[in-house]
């Protein structure tokens, strides 16, 4: 497994309690989640503007 770093982020608390209640519903761990959400966000993106 590739070395992980911690990293803080400030959200809305309706934002987290969701990020945790999907998590939760997939199956993962949060960490796991929010990885995957924005490994997926950051392809889409980059399909979009290839920066």
């Amino acid at each position: 497994m590739p070395d992980k770093v911690q990293f803080n982020v400030y959200l809305p608390p309706d934002v987290v309690r969701a990020v945790k209640h999907r998590s939760i519903d997939e199956g993962l761990s949060l960490s796991a989640f929010v990885e995957k959400a924005l490994t997926q966000y950051l392809a889409a993106a980059q399909e979009e503007d290839p920066r």
